[in-house]
């Protein structure tokens, strides 16, 4: 759920009730990532439920409660790569304990498994080769600083580009590395 609420999350004051309201865009696209994110919500916090709102191209998981600022610490004014995000002690211990599972939210958030592919001569004759590679893409760069960092906790190789836009594009292309991300991650569903 962290890594849901880094890349598409925001939480909001509710100006009368006093409490806040956690709120994830998830594309029409997947609606299995949809069902897992209320269900992380649920598994977060038992007693508060999630509604889900549509929107244009999305779905908003909602969830209405007292504690979402002290789960997300990293909330505050404007948005996500205009100010700093850091994860609180107690949310590192966490990270470190349920690497992939913060690694799945913000791939399934921010980011895609694609087959990529190129052309080669061979033996003077042009052949096709494809490959499949993830890649992660946010403008923040302390979201992208906590992926890298994540990566290499659990082994996997990545490269990083800035785009002139401003946002960073990481790849992981090596066999072994999409291997170990298929294996945990998995598809967006």
């Amino acid at each position: 759920m962290l890594g849901l609420y880094l890349g598409d999350g925001c939480v909001s004051s509710h100006p009368r009730r006093g409490g806040h309201y956690l709120r994830i865009a998830c594309a029409n696209t997947w609606p299995g990532l949809i069902t897992e994110c209320a269900e992380a919500i649920t598994a977060v916090l038992p007693d508060r439920s999630s509604c889900r709102v549509q929107a244009e191209g999305c779905v908003m998981v909602i969830s209405y409660g007292h504690h979402w600022l002290c789960l997300f610490p990293q909330h505050g004014p404007g948005r996500k790569h205009e100010r700093r995000i850091a994860l609180a002690p107690w949310q590192r211990k966490v990270v470190n304990r349920h690497s992939w599972e913060l690694l799945r939210g913000l791939v399934h958030s921010d980011g895609c498994r694609i087959t990529n592919w190129t052309t080669r001569l061979v033996a003077g004759e042009r052949k096709r080769y494809e490959y499949p590679r993830y890649f992660f893409t946010n403008t923040s760069g302390d979201i992208v600083r906590l992926y890298c960092e994540t990566l290499d906790r659990v082994g996997v190789e990545w490269k990083a580009v800035r785009r002139p836009a401003g946002a960073y594009n990481v790849s992981v292309a090596r066999r072994a590395s999409v291997a170990l991300m298929d294996e945990h991650i998995g598809p967006k569903h």
